[in-house]
């Protein structure tokens, strides 16, 4: 097959999915034709807007939606709208078809027929249907059309959530189905999974099954929603919304549709009374009570006399709201200083009291119903674990899971509470195989069923995984950091503190990580990035509470300036420095990020420097380095603009969205720093760019002495706009003093003139700045607040 490349996308219906699929696409630079049907009303009208109303109306509505589907708000430019009647002939100009109408199979084989008369022979067309069998949908189309069909099933929302099921059918070009697994991962971002032609294909059948299953625990155990929701959130590594909270926001009519579903359609499957509704489920959706879409479900959200907002929750005895109730297990308690989930998780399994009951009922119910689904709807294990990690942000799949507990440890006790296990499983065991994974000389393996035998995972070869590299490629470490090597001559830096917040720890590793980079022959460039949730969440705000509330100056003033001397250091050490942030790089992981030689960071990056929340300025080089920026943007005339949004940036806490705003608020650089679409391959692209600029010939920068600081002909503007919103009671008599302290080290103090200084200068006002705020109560006040939600989110 001869390359094939994707210019231009046409989607097909701008519904909630259909509008945010064309965003996504837009997001990655493809240009995109969005249509929709015409209103009734308009059916005989001329005019195009009337004509278009209903796509204009969904795209817009998609737009402003929270979170944004989009990147950043000038790639809107890219999709172009219209509708079926008058512009589909413009779909033969297309590379990729995709149909998002209405779940009615008729529906959708009357817009296939409409689009074979103006499909260019060899365009990609595919369907995203979340339940119709797939085949279904190829009744009376051409060879060409049914050879490059098949199901591409995005979960919602589309930019977000990671996963992409692609189902083929028996008529599929494999060459089609190999292209668009490789595009969904590299180019959308997305961990694509092939799926088999079963009702709720892989994820949606799993997932599923375990939320209702939830949802007849909950009532067979005595658990009240909360508690269910605290025992199967973050502590087990799902998502914070947990299941009851997520069936919210999905609406509870959809869970009921899917369930519904596999139930009439699976007939034998084991499992399938297990898919019958609740009785209690029935009667909220006979009240109406869905969810977010109507306001209530599981949640309701009310005002009280007060005037305050509270969230009251559904006793499912009495199907009546009320207050909220504290959720409290033993098991639980004894797992809080247990950070690493896959230990945390043998415990929780193992706990004596109703957690611990609920977690082995819970997990042994999976494993048994998985064991089951294989070769039903996929013959690859490892692609039940992908579906449910990037479906439905579970952590740990499955299989994964089991292989933890120890697979034929828990056999014993599955069947002792009754839950049968597939004998392939047991034949995977006695023939010397004991787990379902297995990492062996940097390359992960799984179980093979139809040869029986461990195979490397598809698609791996050739990524780079911190997982993987590890356990066998590991130089260094501490309690906080370890440095890997990721071989030709790059090592990487990864963290590992609570919410990878930054304390002497990772300093530590910073350093040493640098000095065997600078100093052994072998090594010749650093890549710094981790695979946690997060980036990280800034500096340790607890080590710098404890440090002003002691009144230990010197200490703090130490702190600080080792801070400051690191990040100076991945500027201006001898070996090129990537860094190479996802989801949160706040504060000092931004300050990070921005004295990097080069940043390579995911698109779904949320960077800022966001110190004034705590009651301070960036301290660790941020405030410098925004002074710098904004000396190298100073134009003829404009030099007080230049500063003035450098400014607010800062002094509001403005944090990006995306990578693509990243850039638009001034924490990358153009032409340096570059977003990557997809997070599996970040690692190994942020390592090919540290090896290019370390094969290219790096020579160590030297410190800037060229920085153009305004002295009071900037403090004019910075002192006047303080006191303006201060006098306004925009802000308070604190965040006046932090602006104003912001402004003193931006503006280089009050020099008579415009003047050049360096980056010491500028290193030594911001340390001086930050010490002095923190000797304010305010700020003292501030920290312990952000203390204590901190404590909050991590019980």
């Amino acid at each position: 097959m001869k390359n094939r490349t994707i210019k231009k996308v046409a989607v097909l219906g701008s519904g909630v999915m259909g509008s945010r699929i064309a965003c996504h696409f837009a997001n990655v630079g493809v240009e995109v034709l969005l249509l929709d049907i015409v209103p009734k009303e308009a059916a005989e009208s001329k005019d195009k807007s009337a004509r278009n109303k209903i796509v204009n109306d969904a795209l817009q509505f998609a737009l402003k939606s929270n979170p944004s589907p989009i990147y950043s708000k000038k790639f809107v430019s890219r999709i172009a709208t219209g509708n079926l009647e008058d512009d589909l002939p413009k779909i033969a100009e297309c590379d990729w078809i995709i149909e998002v109408v209405i779940e009615r199979l008729d529906i959708k084989q009357q817009v296939f027929a409409n689009v074979e008369k103006y499909r260019a022979p060899g365009t990609l067309i595919t369907t995203n249907t979340s339940g119709i069998p797939i085949h279904l949908m190829l009744e009376g189309r051409s060879e060409d059309f049914q050879a490059h069909f098949c199901g591409t099933h995005f979960f919602n929302p589309p930019r977000y959530l990671r996963l992409l099921e692609l189902i083929p059918t028996p008529k599929t070009n494999p060459e089609v189905l190999s292209f668009l697994e490789d595009y969904g991962q590299r180019y959308l971002g997305k961990t694509t999974v092939v799926c088999k032609d079963t009702p709720a294909f892989i994820a949606n059948r799993i997932g599923v099954y375990s939320i209702m299953s939830l949802f007849h625990n909950v009532t067979e155990m005595d658990l009240t929603i909360e508690e269910v929701d605290k025992l199967t959130g973050p502590v087990i590594g799902r998502m914070k919304s947990a299941t009851f909270r997520t069936c919210d926001v999905v609406g509870l009519d959809t869970l009921v549709h899917v369930a519904n579903g596999v139930k009439e359609n699976c007939k034998d499957d084991e499992a399938n009374e297990l898919f019958s509704i609740p009785s209690y489920v029935d009667k909220m959706v006979e009240n109406n009570w869905l969810g977010s879409k109507t306001k209530q479900g599981f949640y309701k959200k009310v005002k009280g006399d007060d005037g305050k907002s509270e969230i009251l929750s559904l006793d499912l005895k009495t199907m009546e709201y009320r207050a909220k109730k504290r959720a409290k297990f033993a098991t639980l308690e004894t797992t809080k200083a247990i950070d690493d989930l896959k230990e945390r998780t043998k415990v929780l399994v193992a706990g004596k009291d109703k957690a611990g009951e609920f977690y082995r009922k819970s997990f042994y119910g999976l494993f048994s119903y998985v064991s089951n689904r294989i070769p039903e709807i996929t013959d690859a294990l490892f692609k039940i674990d992908d579906a449910l990690n990037a479906g439905f942000g579970w952590q740990l799949g499955p299989f994964e899971t089991w292989d933890i507990l120890g697979v034929e440890k828990t056999i014993p006790k599955m069947e002792e509470m009754g839950f049968t296990i597939n004998d392939w499983v047991k034949e995977m065991l006695a023939s010397g195989c004991p787990t379902f994974y297995k990492i062996e000389n940097g390359v992960k393996y799984f179980y093979d069923l139809e040869s029986k035998s461990y195979q490397v995972i598809p698609g791996s070869e050739g990524v780079l995984s911190l997982e993987i590299l590890r356990a066998e490629n590991t130089v260094w470490k501490n309690s906080g950091a370890t440095i890997v090597d990721l071989g030709d001559g790059i090592l990487n830096l990864e963290f590992h503190t609570k919410m990878n917040t930054i304390g002497g720890e990772v300093i530590a590793g910073i350093n040493k990580a640098i000095d065997l980079a600078e100093s052994e022959y072998k090594y010749k460039g650093l890549v710094i990035s981790n695979d946690g949730e997060n980036f990280s969440a800034g500096a340790n705000v607890g080590m710098i509470f404890m440090m002003a509330i002691e009144q230990e100056y010197e200490e703090l003033e130490y702190a600080i300036r080792t801070f400051q001397n690191t990040m100076m250091r991945i500027r201006y050490s001898s070996i090129p420095v990537v860094v190479a942030p996802h989801n949160l790089a706040l504060g000092g992981g931004c300050e990070m990020s921005m004295h990097a030689d080069k940043v390579v960071t995911h698109a779904e990056t949320y960077m800022g420097l966001v110190e004034f929340g705590v009651g301070v300025i960036p301290g660790g080089g941020g405030s410098k380095e925004f002074t710098l920026r904004a000396s190298d943007e100073f134009g003829d005339g404009m030099r007080l603009n230049v500063l003035r949004n450098r400014f607010l940036t800062v002094g509001q806490a403005k944090v990006a969205t995306s990578g693509e705003e990243a850039f638009e608020l001034g924490y990358l650089r153009e032409g340096k720093d570059e977003w990557i679409v997809s997070r599996k391959h970040q690692l190994t692209y942020a390592k090919q760019a540290a090896l290019n600029m370390a094969n290219k010939g790096y020579s160590q920068p030297i410190q800037r002495s060229d920085i153009k600081v305004l002295g009071k002909e900037g403090l004019g503007i910075v002192y006047v706009g303080a006191n303006s919103m201060k006098s306004g009671n925009y802000i308070s008599e604190h965040d006046q003093l932090i602006s104003e302290k912001l402004g003193w080290v931006m503006c280089g103090g009050d020099l008579s003139e415009p003047t050049e200084v360096d980056e010491q200068y500028l290193l030594d006002m911001e340390r001086k700045a930050f010490l002095e705020l923190c000797t304010k109560r305010k700020t003292l006040e501030r920290l312990q607040s952000i203390i204590q939600k901190g404590k909050v989110l991590r019980n």
